[in-house]
């Protein structure tokens, strides 16, 4: 019976040890995961800023803004586009401090607080690109609407028929909910699989962790 009882012991011992071992290991997998999915979606933003930077180079719009002769709007139009390129840059900030973060951190509810706060960055990120989409595309439209005289006779066709007025009017609110359709699409192409990802380990350390 002796014999007996120290077999249990030892074998529970050791069943004990390769639990112990397993979470480790699986928190060293969970942790090197995170990791690379945070770096990514830095990656994704800065490839994403860099694009739309270079874009900004090839599309004309002095013309344009010449034929308007009001530099106040011009002058708006700039100030909106160095805020839109500084806020950007702070979530780009904010994407690199979290994956340093994820990258060094050791305790497990450290490591779980850091999934969840880059979840939130992500997606308030996604947020006010969505939100810029639509302030873009309804200045957009009335800057070349009401102060672009190529548009004058237009204007004056609009503004004797009302049906004319109440249809363009709906015609420029299926492109706005369009273009965000889909952008929306694409960010969650982009960032969506890549939150998912994170959020699974997340609930994966949440076992361990409890």
């Amino acid at each position: 019976m002796k014999e007996l009882d120290l077999l249990k012991k030892d074998w529970k011992k050791n069943t004990d040890s390769f639990e112990q071992i397993s979470e480790k290991e699986i928190y060293k997998m969970i942790h090197k995961k995170s990791s690379s999915i945070v770096k990514w979606i830095l990656i994704i933003s800065m490839l994403e800023f860099s694009f739309w930077t270079f874009s900004n180079l090839f599309i004309n719009t002095d013309e344009l803004l010449r034929k308007i002769k009001h530099p106040e709007i011009v002058l708006t139009l700039d100030l909106l586009t160095y805020f839109n390129y500084i806020i950007v840059l702070i979530f780009v900030f904010i994407f690199y401090k979290n994956y340093k973060t994820i990258s060094t951190t050791v305790a497990t509810k450290n490591l779980m607080s850091a999934i969840l706060r880059t979840r939130k960055t992500v997606q308030y990120y996604v947020w006010y690109n969505l939100g810029m989409i639509v302030i873009i595309s309804i200045l957009s439209y009335f800057i070349a609407f009401v102060y672009n005289p190529d548009m004058a006779f237009l204007r004056e066709k609009l503004a004797e028929d009302g049906k004319a007025m109440f249809f363009t009017t709906g015609i420029l609110i299926l492109i706005i909910l369009g273009l965000l359709g889909i952008f929306w699409c694409i960010y969650r192409l982009l960032y969506g699989r890549l939150l998912r990802r994170l959020y699974a380990n997340y609930k994966e350390l949440k076992k361990i962790d409890f």
